[in-house]
């Protein structure tokens, strides 16, 4: 057990978890104390002794799991799968046991005589596969894997190890004899189907123990080619799970846009070297450069007003903005947030009284403040904006709009637009769609394009990040 222990510290060590020497013996200790055979106890006071920072706990979890469970589970379920695909009124257990009376009645066959491979496949003993596998992985070198190009080459060698090609024949033969014998031709379809769908149940099983030694041994860089991954896929195409993870993602970026900007704001109150300034300070001292002079350079935060379309066909788009930009908001002197489909309303207060992730939530289902189930009309919201808001526009505000301006042929009232961007220090726009189909159709973007000083396509968050971190700079 401690020998397991400690692979699992080296895994822990490998993902960016630091557990010291002393540590690990602290684990040691704690299980004289623990049964082992209480998983929730043993995974506790592994993590007890372990981890150390809060947000190392996630990754602590699915390593465990990873690295001393699911397997078994995965086996079962695969070739589980395999033994179901046998014809309706043939069972299993009846097979194997007229299998065994057949061989005995030949010249001393028995299942004793095929490999061990083959008869834990044919009997479906999990255990005794499980085993058989691990050790043809560490034969094939998997510990190596270092990405998923790998995962192929890997599987291979250890089917390899294992001998599957070898038990296939043996299995194929087995079948030969027992037709030969005088089984029944029903019988021995059945037998034929089962042992295929077994071939392709040990190909999956050793697949899935690649795939899943790669997230043991390499878990950090599988969760940055995720997160990558994420960065770089459309809004549109998230499903519920990815939008999950995706908000942990953009806490991630926030926090690293927010760590460069504590950067900028350092250099920025140092100011740059001036040159010009220090020599003339300094000529008292012949021109020796005892008092440095430097250029001292203030930017304000920004004021932000957010206009969000949060019809259907944005809604990720606006959820990942809200989020992005709340995330940021001690980089604001100040952000009114609105949304609207047609009729426009303020969110303000809701970022002020809830959870972020709540607060997101009900101002995409616009709840009491606007109607949400009715069609896009971005004339009438931004007329709404100008007749009740315009005086929180000031020339330090940057407003930002999210929105595709699929207007259903409404009037785009681009004249709204311009006395905003008139009185505004910017006008940022970020569309989903391709500029290529920014006014066609239904689509009024090129009514608006006048006046604003950037409009972006954003579809993912790596564009929206950028346009975002461009506001700060």
């Amino acid at each position: 057990m401690q020998k397991k222990i400690l692979e699992f510290t080296n895994i822990l060590r490998k993902s960016g978890i630091r557990v010291s020497t002393a540590e690990a013996i602290d684990s040691f200790t704690a299980l004289e104390e623990l049964s082992i055979d209480d998983r929730e106890v043993f995974k506790d006071a592994l993590r007890a002794t372990m981890v150390k920072r809060g947000e190392e706990v996630p990754t602590y979890d699915q390593l465990f799991d990873l690295f001393w469970s699911g397997f078994y589970d995965n086996l079962r379920d695969s070739f589980g799968e395999a033994s179901g695909g046998l014809p309706e009124g043939v069972d299993l257990e009846q097979l194997l046991q007229q299998i065994a009376e057949m061989l005995q009645n030949m010249e001393g066959g028995d299942l004793g005589d095929l490999s061990e491979l083959a008869r834990a496949m044919l009997t479906q003993d999990l255990t005794q596969l499980e085993n058989l596998i691990r050790q043809a992985a560490e034969q094939a070198g998997v510990d190596r894997i270092e990405n998923f190009l790998q995962v192929g080459f890997f599987s291979r060698r250890t089917l390899e190890q294992l001998g599957m090609e070898g038990a296939g024949n043996e299995l194929e033969d087995l079948a030969a004899q027992l037709e030969a014998a005088g089984m029944s031709q029903e019988q021995i379809e059945a037998l034929r189907g089962l042992m295929e769908g077994l071939m392709e149940a040990l190909r999956k099983s050793v697949r899935s123990f690649t795939e899943r030694e790669l997230q043991k041994q390499n878990h950090d860089y599988m969760e940055k080619f995720r997160r990558e991954t994420l960065l770089e896929k459309s809004f549109y195409h998230l499903t519920e799970e990815e939008i999950r993870k995706m908000r942990e993602v953009v806490e991630r970026l926030a926090q690293r846009i927010k760590n460069i900007l504590s950067i900028r704001r350092r250099r920025l109150r140092k100011g740059k070297l001036d040159l010009h300034q220090t020599l003339r300070r300094n000529m008292s001292h012949g021109g020796t450069p005892f008092e440095l002079v430097f250029k001292q350079r203030k930017k304000d935060r920004p004021k932000l007003v957010i206009l969000t379309d949060v019809s259907s066909s944005v809604a990720n788009v606006s959820r990942f903005m809200l989020q992005f930009v709340y995330t940021l908001q001690e980089a604001f002197t100040k952000i009114r947030a609105f949304v609207f489909v047609a009729e426009l309303g303020e969110v303000t207060p809701l970022f002020q009284e809830k959870d972020i992730n709540d607060a997101i939530e009900e101002a995409l289902d616009g709840g009491d403040v606007i109607n949400v189930y009715t069609r896009s009309n971005f004339g009438f919201a931004f007329h709404h904006f100008w007749q009740n808001f315009l005086s929180a526009i000031d020339n330090k505000t940057t407003v930002l709009i999210l929105g595709d301006a699929r207007n259903n042929y409404n009037d785009p009232r681009a004249w709204c637009l311009r006395e905003i961007h008139t009185k505004a220090k910017n006008v940022v726009w970020l569309n989903p769609e391709n500029p290529s189909a920014w006014g066609f159709g239904d689509s009024v973007m090129d009514k608006y394009l006048p006046y604003t000083d950037v409009a972006e396509e954003c579809r993912n968050l790596r564009q929206l990040s950028k346009v975002v971190d461009s506001l700060l700079l």
